[in-house]
């Protein structure tokens, strides 16, 4: 019996031992919407952005819906697993219970843009402004446990991965208001140096490694193609996507000009998916138009709603629903993110980042 206990007790040492051996920074800390919720929106009451329902995460482990936008894993899962840690949980989740913060936690929210109201439609979304709020209040528990000292030497080593401004593009070009406002120009302009502003909040919190994504050709996804006659990308949409990426690409050079002790990895989400859309057999792809969850043409008429039917073959989708890929996507583009090359990541990759 000893034996037996003692075989259990080495066991779980050694993997545990191999966990930490595996580990690559002490925390992961995710911002963004969507395309990285792991559940926040689940706490929102009045939220019409939510993922909590099937067939949602029918591919995830439980096969249960856990508030992720997709049928399985997304971004976040797949970075969490690449560094050695389990999946930053959701704020929410923790901000009622004391959950300890230490290998991270996950801000994003589903409906979440840079700017405060781009989340109107949804009703209810945590805008940027606010999971940097809630960050300031992780940094105080974290000084409580740590010492400030600690707290900072966790914080500086950790990474920021930051994944939104695609629900603002969208808010754009489906608000009569904001285009009376700004010009497609200046509002990408104000995406950027709005961007900025937090960024510096959450360095001036102690972070130093940022992951930062560009949008995606979002004018690609099956709601936008649904709303072509001949259900091609919508290319304004995308026109203006990849123009706020290159102000973003240019204030983060700007912003590592100004706080030397910063680093980032930029990742050319667009370039990356667009290539998944235009060469799908060379990812594994078939289907790369029409969701695997909806009903209608496209599946794009009615949303993944549990009265919507879903494909069998979800590994050669690249989109999920009307607007988010499916697992099988979301993995390429981490391992792109990840150990990309200089032509879609810059200055470095995360390994990269990771290594500085």
């Amino acid at each position: 019996m000893a034996h037996n206990v003692l075989l259990l007790f080495l066991s779980s040492f050694i993997l545990s031992f191999n966990f930490l051996e595996a580990q690559m920074v002490p925390a992961v800390f995710v911002f963004g919407d969507s395309l990285v919720d792991v559940g926040n929106n689940n706490h929102l009451k009045l939220s019409l952005a939510k993922a909590d329902f099937p067939h949602n995460g029918v591919d995830f482990p439980t096969k249960k819906p856990t508030g992720r936008f997709t049928n399985g894993k997304n971004a976040a899962d797949f970075l969490a697993e690449k560094v050695g840690l389990p999946t930053s949980p959701p704020y929410l989740s923790l901000a009622s219970n004391n959950g300890s913060f230490l290998t991270g936690v996950s801000f994003a929210s589903g409906g979440a843009g840079i700017f405060v109201g781009t989340d109107e439609r949804y009703r209810q979304s945590l805008p940027l402004t606010k999971q940097v709020d809630y960050y300031s209040t992780v940094i105080e528990k974290l000084n409580q446990q740590l010492g400030s000292s600690g707290a900072q030497k966790l914080l500086s080593k950790s990474l920021i991965a930051v994944v939104i401004g695609s629900n603002d593009i969208f808010g754009y070009f489906d608000s009569s208001d904001l285009r009376k406002k700004n010009t497609p120009q200046q509002y990408v302009d104000l995406m950027a140096t709005t961007l900025k502003v937090q960024l510096q909040r959450i360095y001036n919190g102690g972070a130093r490694k940022f992951v930062i994504t560009g949008i995606g050709p979002i004018g690609c996804c099956p709601s936008l193609r649904y709303k072509n006659k001949t259900d091609e990308c919508s290319e304004e949409t995308n026109y203006w996507s990849a123009k706020y990426n290159e102000g973003l690409k240019s204030m983060l050079q700007k912003l590592k000009s100004e706080f030397k002790d910063i680093n980032y990895s930029y990742f050319d989400t667009y370039s990356v998916l667009l290539s998944l859309i235009q060469n799908p057999t060379a990812y594994g792809f078939a289907e790369v138009k029409a969701a695997c969850c909806g009903l209608g043409n496209l599946n794009a008429r009615v949303a993944c709603l549990p009265i919507a039917k879903y494909c069998s073959n979800r590994r050669d989708h690249v989109f999920w629903d009307l607007y988010h890929p499916t697992e099988a996507a979301h993995r390429i583009l981490l391992d792109d993110i990840f150990y990309g090359s200089s032509q879609y990541t810059f200055p470095m990759n995360v390994k990269q980042l990771i290594a500085v």
